[in-house]
């Protein structure tokens, strides 16, 4: 995939509020009955993540508190708010990375916060991450960094390496470079890439388990303006033609508006919006970063 061929999502594609119909391809989404002779049932899209009241505190430091969300599958949504707010910590709240101080996380239809360690694991490995920080290995391949991402399906030793991975696993790990553009350096050192081919690694480690939900933390934060839009918009190919449920945080406002379906802000330790994106300008984004 060459960085020319790679499209921003269009208004078709962003448009949709909460109630539409996914664009992306759903699921096993459950469908409503109709009332009366001849109705047709009509999908009921499935929530993917849910918080019902979720506070996070350290210490006697409240980080939020009586945050609740329902997300719905195949969407996109974008996590806002000034540096401090809690977004970093949401997410890992949502993934159940981190333990919450209150409230309740449902992720994928199963109770995040109360679930055994066993179950926890087998969630976690129908989540994908990306994070600001690439967070590769350096002096290894480029192929054994994206196998990795297998990990938390397939654990052991035979995973770490490319050498010593079983050929299905290399071949699905080729798959999710050649998704990224990288497939023809597979054998380079990861610490050979530039910062922009890195996060490409980054990416296809994440998508390379076929994850159901996507998480990114600012996932070009570390990266210069054109490289992050070019993965920002790579992001964002993948999992809409795989109809992936992605929340991301991001800084950048127009990034907010343009790759996001919802927009969900924090402040002062409470959810201050929550709107689809159609319906925000920037203006309306502004005071969340004062």
């Amino acid at each position: 995939m060459s960085d020319a061929s790679l499209k921003r999502p269009g208004p078709q594609q962003r448009a949709a509020g909460p109630g539409q119909a996914a664009h992306a391809p759903d699921r096993a989404q459950p469908a409503r009955a109709g009332h009366g002779t001849g109705a047709q049932a009509v999908p009921v899209p499935a929530i993917d993540i849910e918080a019902r009241q979720v506070a996070k505190r350290f210490g006697d430091t409240q980080i939020f508190s009586d945050v609740s969300f329902r997300l719905e599958r195949g969407r996109a949504t974008a996590l806002v708010g000034a540096n401090g707010a809690g977004k970093s910590t949401l997410l890992r709240c949502l993934m159940g990375l981190i333990p919450v101080s209150g409230g309740e996380v449902r992720l994928l239809q199963q109770t995040a916060t109360q679930a055994r360690p066993a179950a926890l694991r087998a969630l976690r490995a129908r989540v994908g991450l990306v994070s600001q920080k690439h967070n590769i290995v350096p002096r290894m391949s480029v192929l054994s960094n994206v196998l990795h991402g297998l990990l938390g399906q397939q654990g052991g030793p035979r995973h770490w390496s490319h050498v010593l991975a079983p050929a299905q696993s290399r071949a699905q790990a080729m798959q999710a470079l050649e998704k990224v553009g990288l497939a023809h350096l597979a054998l380079r050192r990861a610490d050979r890439l530039s910062g922009g081919q890195s996060q490409r690694v980054a990416i296809a480690r994440a998508i390379v388990s076929r994850p159901e939900v996507l998480f990114a933390d600012e996932p070009c934060a570390s990266l210069d303006p054109q490289a992050g839009e070019d993965v920002m918009d790579l992001f964002f190919d993948l999992a809409r033609r795989d109809g992936v449920t992605v929340v991301f945080t991001s800084h950048n406002i127009d990034h907010a508006l343009r790759y996001g379906d919802r927009v969900l802000g924090l402040a002062d330790g409470r959810m201050r919006l929550d709107a689809t994106a159609s319906s925000l300008h920037e203006s309306d984004l502004r005071g969340l970063y004062d």
